[in-house]
């Protein structure tokens, strides 16, 4: 604390001109080693598909209390990000504060009461001028704000990219990434500028997750004509999944946030939302009423099967072998030599999808020991291939382990 104390004193006088000559250069940046953190893409919840500019810390309390109380805290969530929209003013040195409406305890009191429910805090700027909201960016502020996350007790950044002008990103992610480092907490940091800049080339090193993609609109395959901005869920597959060399442990492609349960698709289609993301070994961060969700949401947002493939330790990101009209079918390797696999229906009709042990680049013999990971149940493996019927817009997902051993 002394230290994080004795530098806000000497960064509460920087200009918006002198803050980054203070950073490393972008390349001495991008040339560090990574932060360690993110070993496993990231699992919690953010506050921005479900509730918008509409937080605030009782929200947020309800939420961290309901990621216990349904097991998600169990099962592998950990981060329960403020996105767009907490921020007040900049008070008399530069330093940014909360909107005292909305969080009237602080976010140094609300920090501490999600990590006394045994989960971790993160929060939202922006590397322009001002966020996405109309709040106040961290362009100019960013070394401040890293001291002041790091004072509040934050453990993770959604960095997005809203009136940033003229800036570069991929010197604008630097100076934060650096600011990050400096000061004194180990923070995850979220980049989020929808894949313009393609920072799956340039930004392993810089941030732990990385968006490739506009924002997820609530939709299995139909477009927002009124926002092109807004991808449905098939269209943010079909961006991120080439991507899929690029990823790996402390480096992640992000297609964007969950949208399970928030209405606009039907379980088939959450069930293939949830099963592609943990294929792509996407970060898993809900977006919903966790405190308000029904059976089938839980039942999808729990599948400790599912949320296994995307977190298995090789971090290898699945990707799409067979594609035959609107059948698909994808692999993911997985540690100690297994392998899951995704059945995908697009289309609007059941269909029987197979695939053989060519196609799949593994081996398929009497020993291999195959789980159905929606049915958790254990399987046969019949004619050295795997086949199953999969409703309209569905999945049905395996888990193979060559070896016959368990999981």
């Amino acid at each position: 604390m002394r230290r994080i104390s004795r530098l806000a004193a000497v960064f509460a006088a920087l200009t918006f001109a002198a803050a980054p000559v203070l950073a490393d250069t972008t390349q001495e940046v991008v040339n560090k080693a990574p932060n360690g953190l993110a070993l496993t893409p990231p699992m919690g919840w953010n506050s921005w598909n479900k509730f918008a500019c509409d937080v605030n810390e009782q929200t947020v309390r309800a939420t961290a209390d309901a990621m216990v109380a349904s097991g998600m805290r169990d099962a592998g969530y950990q981060y329960v990000v403020i996105d767009d929209c907490w921020h007040g003013p900049r008070d008399a040195n530069g330093f940014i504060t909360a909107d005292a409406q909305k969080f009237p305890s602080g976010i140094k009191a609300l920090a501490d009461y999600v990590h006394s429910r045994g989960l971790k805090f993160g929060i939202y700027s922006d590397a322009g001028r001002l966020t996405c909201g109309g709040r106040p960016g961290s362009q100019g502020h960013e070394y401040q704000d890293a001291l002041t996350y790091a004072r509040w007790g934050v453990d993770y950044l959604k960095y997005d990219w809203c009136s940033t002008g003229d800036r570069n990103a991929k010197e604008a992610y630097a100076v934060m990434a650096d600011a990050l480092r400096q000061s004194g907490r180990p923070i995850v940091f979220s980049m989020c500028e929808w894949g313009t800049a393609k920072p799956w080339l340039w930004a392993k090193n810089t941030g732990n997750l990385w968006r490739t993609t506009g924002d997820i609109w609530d939709s299995f395959a139909t477009k927002d004509k009124a926002h092109d901005w807004a991808h449905p869920v098939t269209d943010i597959v079909d961006l991120n999944e080439p991507l899929w060399s690029y990823a790996g442990p402390g480096h992640w492609n992000d297609p964007d946030m969950l949208e399970v349960g928030n209405g606009g698709m039907t379980p088939a289609e959450y069930r293939s939302h949830f099963s592609l993301w943990a294929m792509m070994a996407a970060p898993l961060i809900a977006g919903n009423d966790i405190a308000h969700m029904d059976a089938s949401t839980r039942s999808i947002l729990l599948n400790g099967d599912v949320i296994a493939v995307d977190q298995d330790t090789l971090g290898i990101q699945g990707h799409r072998v067979v594609k035959d009209g609107t059948s698909e079918v994808w692999t993911k390797p997985l540690a100690n030599g297994a392998v899951a696999v995704l059945l995908f229906n697009r289309g609007e009709q059941p269909a029987t999808i197979s695939a053989t042990a060519q196609q799949l680049s593994v081996p398929l013999t009497r020993r291999t020991r195959m789980r159905d990971l929606w049915g958790h149940r254990d399987v046969r493996l019949r004619n050295a291939a795997i086949s199953a019927m999969v409703e309209a817009h569905g999945v049905a997902m395996f888990r193979l382990d060559p070896a016959g051993t368990a999981r």
